[in-house]
């Protein structure tokens, strides 16, 4: 039996009350979610406390009053989520594969994105798998859609000197890890092709976070296109 501690709270932000309740019907099914707080706009999540309190937020990427990377970007900056152990995790949802607001969305600060017509399964396991740490996007999409935008990317965004600093302080085999992840590579395909095991890789992915203060592997990724260690 799940406790109550073990429970992800999930919100959800999106102006369609129908997508609300199919995800909210979909989500309390399953006994280790609940759904604890709805808003239709950027704007009512922001102003909603119990929004805040989410582990996970499912965001919608085109709503009126504000759009959710304007939401993502305010959510994560606000004062009153820097005292908990870590911030929610945003999902940005969308309606088509590679769109550009999803990409923008991710720099904003958010997790990760699912497309709306997601299959109920992977939409879980999505929430599950971003609570932990990780990245929602696959390995593959997050390379195809870093590198439709990495020139802007690397023009736009450059990486800052604490940045590349922080990178530096890699070990050579978490730089060796750092470069695959990079590279939109899985822990088996990077334990395969560096002769390492499973969980030496974690280990060296949990370090390699940490050292840089990334949320996930998406923030990872991003990161290593800014410094330039990885192109298209």
């Amino acid at each position: 039996m799940t406790s109550p501690d073990d429970v992800i709270r999930v919100a959800l932000v999106d102006d369609q009350v129908l997508v609300r309740s199919g995800f909210k019907m979909l989500i309390d099914s399953q006994p280790d979610l609940t759904v604890i707080a709805e808003a239709a706009s950027g704007r009512e999540a922001l102003q909603s406390p119990a929004i805040h309190s989410a582990d996970v937020i499912l965001m919608d990427v085109r709503m009126p009053e504000m759009d959710g990377i304007e939401a993502t970007q305010k959510l994560l900056a606000m004062p009153a989520l820097h005292g908990r152990p870590s911030p929610p995790r945003i999902v940005v949802l969308t309606t088509f594969d590679q769109d550009e607001y999803a990409f923008a969305a991710i720099q904003a600060g958010a997790s990760g994105f699912l497309l709306k017509d997601v299959q109920p399964e992977d939409l879980l396991s999505g929430i599950r798998s971003v609570h932990t740490g990780n990245a929602v996007i696959a390995p593959s999409t997050t390379r195809r859609l870093l590198e439709h935008v990495s020139p802007l990317l690397a023009r736009n965004n450059p990486a800052c000197d604490e940045t590349l600093q922080l990178i530096e302080s890699l070990t050579p085999r978490e730089y060796d890890v750092f470069v695959k992840v990079a590279e939109g590579k899985s822990n088996p395909e990077i334990a395969e092709e560096l002769f390492l095991s499973m969980a030496t890789v974690k280990t060296h992915v949990g370090r390699i976070l940490s050292k840089l203060n990334a949320r996930d592997r998406v923030h990872v990724v991003v990161l290593a296109y800014q410094a330039g260690v990885v192109s298209p």
